[in-house]
């Protein structure tokens, strides 16, 4: 009897260890290759259309003078036809010379039409601005500080017209390869590699997986598309936070009822991360702005009792909720030390979980090169990477306790777009330590002088 309950000790202790890395991991590698596999038996109706609808592009620009010209030379490098698209460069109190930039690429590139809209501060209002002037059939959004894959507007326009049932759409991001091999080798090459198969993961497995549920969070705001008739339905753009992207899914999907898809063969380079001050703030402000969103919508039914029949409301409790668990569990490692394990034990715990995180990783890394077919260049470059999978969970663990933060943060603090930067974190910690023990250090001081004076 003894030796069953040590047994049956010992399986339930162990499976609770398992139980996050298998919903969080395991389920959703696993269903990206099946992802894979269906959409390759089925045939798609992606045909070029007889005639290229017109379509209006958005850009909005702040302070993008350095990166703004490559961006419209995609555009127009693009093999979208040039007289069918309207371009829109929405002014959001840009400070350098980005309008100087604007009028030398109307020179350079006279076949495309270009305007220059002035608006508010804040990018919605920007955005909003730009919905209120467009024309043509559909409207995509990109970021000034990316550039788009020569074919990405021609595949989303072919998925739109393919699906009349669709009205809105992500495209893929990815960090630009190019840029990434710019950084010197060692560390900092590594941690644009980490961050370009991260990218991969989320949008070509992840995202994917999540459109054949119809389950996708977010439209990409660095890259989104939306057929003009549904989008103007909409309450535009939400200037109370400052994930408008979310916001506006969720606007397409609790108020319009419309389905949300991903064209993955659609894809936008964003610059890599620019060192981890960015990364901390970036991905603070997606967590915070998430939970803004969520909370505007708790009045539609957003609510924990639907985590089994709305996606939305899994994510979240994945993300936010969830996450408490998880640093727990995290943290809890060290704590079984205390518990009579042997350091050993642990130490292989830790060990198998991280081999596991490991083997899903190149779960994700063989069904997105299935993805990447129509992308043969880019798809060398990613194959080149297998290596950077097996240190992904670390750089994944990182981004968690940054995530963490935000969560964090976003209950102490107003919104805001600006955020404090990890060494801005790092130096208010430092202040509040120095200031919270600083009565001990009096104390010692006091203490050390009256010892000296009596001998």
């Amino acid at each position: 009897m003894e030796i069953i309950n040590r047994l049956l000790n010992s399986i339930v202790f162990w499976s609770a260890w398992m139980v996050i890395p298998f919903m969080m991991e395991i389920i959703p590698s696993i269903e990206a290759i099946f992802v894979l596999f269906k959409r390759k038996r089925r045939k798609r109706a992606d045909e070029t259309p007889a005639l290229n609808p017109e379509i209006t592009l958005i850009i909005p620009v702040y302070n993008s003078a350095e990166s703004l010209e490559a961006c419209i030379r995609s555009v127009h490098e693009s093999d979208y036809p040039n007289d069918r698209i309207r371009v829109f460069l929405v002014n959001n109190k840009t400070k350098d010379n980005s309008f100087e930039v604007f009028s030398e690429c109307q020179e350079k590139y006279p076949e495309l039409i270009m305007q220059w809209l002035n608006a508010e501060q804040g990018k919605s209002r920007a955005l909003n601005l730009a919905l209120y002037n467009s024309e043509g059939k559909y409207i995509i959004h990109i970021d000034s500080d990316g550039i788009l894959e020569k074919s990405a507007l021609r595949y989303m326009v072919e998925r739109f017209e393919s699906d009349t049932t669709v009205n809105c759409m992500t495209g893929a991001i990815c960090t630009n390869p190019e840029m990434i091999e710019k950084y010197p080798r060692g560390f900092s090459r590594f941690i644009r590699k980490l961050e370009f198969v991260e990218y991969a993961q989320a949008f070509l497995a992840g995202r994917n997986c999540a459109s054949e549920r119809d389950s996708i969070y977010t439209l990409s705001g660095a890259f989104s598309g939306f057929r003009k008739s549904a989008i103007l339905k909409s309450r535009m753009y939400s200037t109370d936070t400052i994930c408008e992207d979310t916001q506006i899914t969720f606007q397409m999907k609790y108020i319009q009822k419309e389905k949300v898809r991903i064209c993955e063969k659609s894809i936008f380079f964003v610059d890599p991360i620019e060192d981890m001050d960015k990364l901390y703030t970036q991905r603070q402000r997606w967590q915070r702005g998430s939970i803004e969103v969520s909370k505007m919508f708790m009045h539609m039914g957003l609510n924990p009792f639907k985590i089994l029949t709305d996606s939305n409301v899994r994510t979240i409790m994945y993300d936010h909720t969830f996450a408490f668990p998880r640093l727990i569990w995290y943290l809890a490692l060290l704590c079984l030390l205390f518990m009579g394990y042997s350091a050993k034990i642990i130490l292989l715990s830790f060990f198998g979980i991280f081999v596991l995180y490991i083997v899903c990783g190149y779960f994700y890394y063989a069904a997105i090169i299935g993805f990447l077919a129509e992308h043969k260049e880019l798809r060398k470059y990613y194959r080149k990477q297998w290596w950077v999978i097996a240190f992904l969970p670390v750089f994944n663990l990182v981004v968690f306790f940054i995530r963490m933060a935000g969560i964090v943060n976003s209950i102490k603090s107003d919104s805001a777009w600006k955020t404090k930067t990890f060494t801005e974190e790092c130096r208010s910690f430092k202040e509040k330590v120095a200031k919270d023990f600083r009565w001990l250090y009096l104390g010692i001081v006091k203490l050390r002088k009256l010892v000296n004076k009596d001998t």
